[in-house]
């Protein structure tokens, strides 16, 4: 086990469970998406950001101008993870997984979710989607990330998590996270979600539910990052599926 990655999980699990998680549900069923604010330290932050340098703690590398994705690059997070990062994938997940039954019984689907992650990954492993999908996001001056929507197979769990590793206007400027929202017959509304560095934003993968006069109706949104300014702009994603 890391000696990086071994600080404090317990702490870190309590973090997690002491949220104000009424609130942050509240704030998912009425935009989509929810500021989760001072979820990791400063420390914590360092921590993960100096992980992105370790070669061997991940599976594969993006450098998203190559895929027409933005500019910058990312890097996919390999088994077993970090501690720190499996124990916040295993936690965030069993309290956002009440919000994504609700989302699907809303959207008359038979899908339901089970209770704990490790139970949810067994279902993506048996349709062979079996690569991790937690990834660490790294933009210089002038890298954005178009919008789009992070499906990776048939299994998607319909909420991801994305935490703010760097002080905005110290260690980087621009870089404000983008969320675009298109309803039925409207002009798509795009807002920019205000982060923190250690602040964690929980939004919808794909798309929610909203209540309409005829009953729920889907909300289809999609998420990218604003082009950076200067300094560096490090993010850490949990994706909650993994991939095919």
């Amino acid at each position: 086990m890391s000696a990086l990655f071994a600080l404090r999980p317990a702490s870190l699990a309590d973090r997690v469970e002491g949220l104000d998680w009424p609130a942050v549900s509240r704030e998912l069923d009425a935009e989509g998406w929810a500021v989760i604010p001072s979820l990791l330290t400063a420390t914590d932050c360092g921590e993960i950001v100096r992980l992105y340098d370790r070669h061997e703690a991940f599976r594969s590398q993006v450098i998203m101008a190559r895929h027409g994705f933005g500019q910058g690059e990312y890097k996919y997070l390999a088994y077993p993870l970090p501690d720190r990062i499996q124990d916040l994938r295993a936690s965030l997940y069993r309290r956002l997984v009440p919000v994504a039954n609700r989302w699907r019984m809303l959207l008359d689907s038979a899908v339901r979710f089970p209770p704990d992650h490790a139970s949810f990954l067994e279902r993506c492993h048996a349709a062979r989607q079996t690569r991790p999908t937690p990834l660490l996001l790294k933009y210089g001056p002038g890298d954005y990330n178009r919008l789009h929507q992070d499906l990776y197979g048939e299994h998607v769990f319909p909420i991801q998590v994305a935490i703010l590793l760097s002080e905005p206007g110290r260690e980087f400027t621009g870089g404000e996270f983008v969320i675009a929202e298109q309803r039925p017959r409207m002009q798509t509304r795009v807002e920019v979600a205000p982060l923190a560095q250690g602040d964690a934003l929980a939004f919808a993968v794909h798309h929610r539910p909203a209540a309409g006069s005829r009953g729920p109706y889907r909300v289809h949104l999609r998420h990218g990052v604003s082009r950076v300014r200067s300094g560096a702009r490090y993010t850490l994603g949990v994706i909650f599926h993994d991939a095919v």
